[in-house]
Parts: C-alpha cells; structure tokens; sequence
C-alpha cells in the first residue's frame, strides 16, 4: 500500500452504453454532427444534451453513449471543440483584429470568458490571446 493510497483509475464501462445497438448508434451519430457542426448548434450557449435528446426524440442517455462511443468524450468537450476550432479560425482572420475575447467567446457560444479560456487552453496548450499573437507572427514572416 502506498503512503498516500493512491491507484491507478481504471475507466468504467457505463452499461446503459453497451444497450444502444451499433445501427442505432450510427444513425444518432450522423444526425448529432448534422445539428451540432451543419446547423452550428454548437454557436447556441443555451444548447444543451437535453435539447439535443427532444430534437433527436430520444434520451440524454443515447445522446450521451453516442458521443461518448464514437467521438471519445462528453458532451461538453464535444460540443466546446467546435467552439474551439472556429475560435482558432476567428482569431487567425485579421477581419476579427478588433474584437476582444469576450466578443469572440460570445460568437463561438461560450457563456463566460474564463470557461472559454480554460477550454481553449485544454485543447491548444496556449491561450486564445498567444494563438491570436502567434499567427500573427506568422503572417508577418510570410510577408517578409
């Protein structure tokens, strides 16, 4: 036993995941990227599982092992990583130079500018302000 009693975390199967079958599974899953990333749900920061279920006509539980299943996360996670992505495209277009963060966190669907921040972070390993800087730069050396 170690001195602080600290073990290894082993990942639990949630049973409810293994009872949705695998053609069900698929077709929740084509019909969450159209409503998440084609209609831009993801923009929408009131947007939440539940309201994807009533959409789907199905539960938080199926929307929940679908997006966990095939895309390896939550649903938050999954949802803020489109956020993210069209952040990082936001902040590389100089058309967008004159928006501040919250403005920008606001367009992407963020709620608050420290959950934008902290999931931007997660997902770069920088923060929205050194990505903006950063591709700056990078426009500048192109120039030269």
């Amino acid at each position: 036993m170690s001195k602080y009693n600290i073990s290894e975390k082993t990942p639990k199967q949630a049973f409810y995941r293994t009872q949705v079958n695998a053609t069900l599974m698929d077709e929740l899953k084509e019909k969450i990227l159209d409503i998440i990333l084609i209609r831009q749900k993801y923009k929408d920061k009131n947007y939440s599982a539940k309201q994807l279920a009533i959409d789907l006509g199905t539960n938080t539980r199926y929307v929940s092992a679908v997006v966990n299943v095939k895309f390896h996360m939550n649903y938050t996670s999954f949802v803020n990583k489109f956020r993210i992505e069209e952040a990082m495209s936001l902040l590389a277009d100089r058309r967008y130079a004159s928006c501040n963060m919250e403005e920008i966190s606001d367009m992407i669907g963020f709620s608050n500018r420290q959950s934008f921040y902290a999931s931007f972070y997660k997902l770069t390993g920088m923060t929205p302000k050194q990505y903006k800087k950063m591709n700056y730069m990078k426009e500048e050396d192109k120039k030269k």
